[in-house]
């Protein structure tokens, strides 16, 4: 068969793949103002783990920003790479470029908690890696991450659990650490024991602070049955030990989880926020403001 139109065939199909190619995607506004586009950061056999990358309005065009890179909960099981959705477009609209990280998990792809600090670790080595193409400062990149996903920002920090093949010249170790009720201690009297068992030195946080861990801040309930309070105060005494900040936030009486944001009850989401916004601004990632 004769093609009549051959260059406007090879256009449609040139739209038609860059489309259809999440690492092509291009930066497209949301309702909210904020440049939102999705890439592959890892692909492992058929599985491609993505970022979310909220962006302000405009970026690209100013020098580059600081970056927070979220990780959901869910005891490295289960959970969704949005959690931490209503977050991510705070620090966007604030000025920082904001990353939602997939990663393997248990339920879905069959995996263990050393998996997913592996992929954690990846997520931010490509954002830094990618820094210029994201419009990104690669000395200022936040982790954040609430319960196993609080775990593996710490654990992106302060593990040795890199893939193999991965460029170890880029640093896959966050500036900062924002924590919402983490799992800190990995050890026979803390939270996943059962998981890990005697490798338990290679993935816990509490084993494995050393001088120049990232500051850090804590956000916990008081009422946490997951995460004691006293657990929390003992990290923060080892990162002080070793000259590292460690702010620690309790709220009385509330449980595990919190800070999620729901559209009845946004109280403590708002609190925490706050809290995780003075703490950046104190740093200098952004400049005063109050949470709405």
């Amino acid at each position: 068969m004769r093609i009549r139109y051959p260059f406007l065939t090879l256009i449609w199909l040139l739209v038609f793949l860059f489309q259809t190619n999440p690492a092509s995607a291009q930066k497209a506004p949301n309702a909210s103002g904020l440049q939102v586009q999705e890439l592959v950061y890892k692909t492992i056999d058929t599985v491609q783990l993505k970022l979310k990358i909220y962006s302000p309005e405009g970026a690209g065009k100013s020098k580059s920003l600081p970056a927070i890179v979220f990780f959901f909960g869910g005891g490295w099981s289960s959970g969704s790479m949005d959690q931490f959705e209503e977050q991510a477009k705070h620090f966007a609209g604030r000025g920082m470029v904001a990353v939602l990280a997939d990663y393997r998990v248990a339920k879905r792809h069959n995996t263990s908690p050393f998996v997913a600090v592996n992929d954690a670790k990846s997520a931010i080595r490509y954002v830094r890696a990618n820094s210029r193409k994201l419009n990104i400062d690669p000395n200022r990149i936040a982790a954040s991450g609430g319960s196993a996903g609080g775990h593996l920002a710490a654990a992106a920090d302060l593990t040795q659990l890199d893939e193999p093949k991965e460029d170890k010249s880029i640093s896959s170790r966050p500036n900062v650490l924002v924590l919402f009720n983490p799992v800190f201690d990995n050890g026979p009297d803390g939270y996943g024991y059962e998981r890990v068992k005697e490798r338990y030195q290679e993935i816990s946080p509490m084993h494995n602070i050393r001088k120049g861990t990232a500051p850090t801040l804590v956000l916990l309930g008081t009422k946490d049955h997951l995460i004691p309070v006293k657990t929390a105060q003992l990290y923060k005494q080892k990162l002080e030990a070793v000259g590292t900040r460690c702010d620690l936030i309790l709220y009385e009486d509330q449980p595990h989880g919190f800070f999620n944001y729901t559209k009845k009850d946004k109280e403590y989401y708002q609190k925490t926020l706050q809290a995780a916004d003075d703490f950046l601004t104190s740093l200098g990632y952004l400049k005063p403001q109050k949470v709405k």
